[in-house]
């Protein structure tokens, strides 16, 4: 449904016709009915009424509270009065949930953020990576000498949106620091509201490829490269990591957030969030530890991503159970499981 697009990042839109909404979900009759947003989406699953649907779930996908508010308030207030401020906002996220079945979320850290808020019936379901599409054999010569301009040296990738909280400045700082010892090649994937900022920026040796929708190129520029670089400290999961440990690919990442969950201590490195300098360091050693062990270890390390099989078999499995508590003749039925809280 069609919505204005939001000032900041024009890829974004209001979901603003509740009345649309309402007709078509009394048309479907869902089982569930699921909030993919803690803003405008969750007020449409609510104002659909409790009849709408047997279920209703919520998919915390992005830490705002973390990303926006919490970096702000510590700015104009000091990090203890933002303290006792967040944890207020915090309260209000677990009324915002409390209406909901179920609240899944995909990372360890964002899991104990909102129980320790007092939200309920939180499931921790790590998001699933295409590995059909991302795998070690998707790596190309001939892709890494594009992706190069067939300079030498080493080839360190990034994916994601530019925007002001992915703190890609951590990387482009990082990076300078990096080339002024060693032969390498930054090149980043994606595009948003700051990829003009970010291109100011950058210095030598980094190239801004246009967003790739084509994710079997994706997959293969990202398993060319030798390490992957991450600067986001807010995320829920880290999706574009995880796609980088399935294709056998080192990554630095920063030590808060989602993303570092995905990192193997045998083929990763991990270093102090925001820290421009702590990243160089990071990505020189794990440079330094390059060579064919390293490279076992990673392709280890991808053998155990989870899938996006895995994924949805773990929510269809909490739906059922949902379900099942809520089916008229429940007493008739043989009890199942209790999803995890």
């Amino acid at each position: 449904m069609a919505g204005p697009a939001l000032p900041y990042d024009r890829t974004y839109h209001l979901l603003g016709r509740f009345d649309k909404i309402r007709s078509m979900v009394r048309a479907e009759r869902p089982d569930v009915f699921e909030a993919h947003s803690p803003y405008l989406a969750t007020a449409a699953v609510l104002g659909c009424g409790l009849r709408a649907a047997r279920a209703r779930t919520a998919f915390w996908h992005a830490d705002h509270l973390g990303a926006y508010v919490e970096p702000a308030l510590a700015h104009l207030l000091g990090e203890r009065a933002a303290d006792i401020v967040a944890k207020q906002l915090w309260l209000g996220v677990r009324a915002l949930l409390a209406p909901f079945d179920a609240t899944f979320v995909a990372g360890v850290a964002q899991a104990r953020k909102l129980r320790s808020a007092g939200v309920k019936d939180v499931v921790l379901v790590p998001f699933g990576v295409d590995v059909r599409m991302f795998h070690p054999g998707a790596r190309s010569e001939a892709r890494r000498r594009e992706l190069t301009r067939g300079m030498p040296g080493r080839l360190l990738v990034g994916v994601g949106r530019f925007a002001v909280e992915k703190r890609w400045d951590v990387v482009l700082d990082a990076f300078a620091r990096v080339r002024s010892g060693h032969q390498a090649t930054l090149v980043l994937f994606g595009d948003g509201p700051e990829r003009e900022r970010l291109e100011r920026r950058a210095p030598p040796g980094v190239y801004f490829a246009p967003f790739e929708k084509d994710r079997a190129k994706l997959a293969s520029a990202v398993a060319s490269a030798d390490v992957l670089v991450h600067s986001c400290p807010y995320e829920t999961f880290g999706l574009a990591v995880a796609e980088a440990v399935a294709c056998g690919v080192p990554i630095v990442v920063p030590d808060k957030g989602g993303a570092p969950e995905s990192a193997d201590p045998s083929c990763s490195e991990t270093y102090r969030s925001l820290d421009a300098d702590a990243c160089a360091a990071a990505i020189v050693r794990l440079l330094a530890r390059s060579g064919p062990d390293l490279e076992a270890r990673a392709r280890a390390a991808a053998a155990r991503t989870p899938t996006i099989d895995q994924h949805f078999a773990r929510v269809v499995s909490v739906y059922e159970d949902l379900l099942r508590e809520r089916s008229p003749d429940r007493a008739l039925r043989p009890a199942s499981a209790t999803h995890p809280s």
